[in-house]
């Protein structure tokens, strides 16, 4: 899946999942929307934010909760 909002840089926050580059953590999006705070009030928060990256966000925290974990078994199981 391409990302048009979500930026990865290894010298940025570590290269945690951004908002365009603007040092706002896909994470702390994604919190703010699991609290309860509304569209408004985020990009109130955040003025930079704009209505696509936080749906963008939450799309991205959808497909990475689509991953699955196999785990292995110990040898002679």
């Amino acid at each position: 899946m391409t990302w048009t909002r979500i930026t990865f840089d290894p010298r940025q926050l570590g290269g945690q999942a951004c908002i365009r580059n603007l040092r706002i953590p896909v994470a702390t999006v994604v919190r703010c929307v699991a609290s309860g705070m509304s569209v408004a009030e985020i990009i109130d928060a955040y003025p930079d934010l704009e209505e696509a990256d936080i749906a963008e966000s939450l799309n991205y925290a959808a497909a990475l909760a689509e991953d699955r974990v196999i785990p292995l078994r110990p040898t002679g199981s």
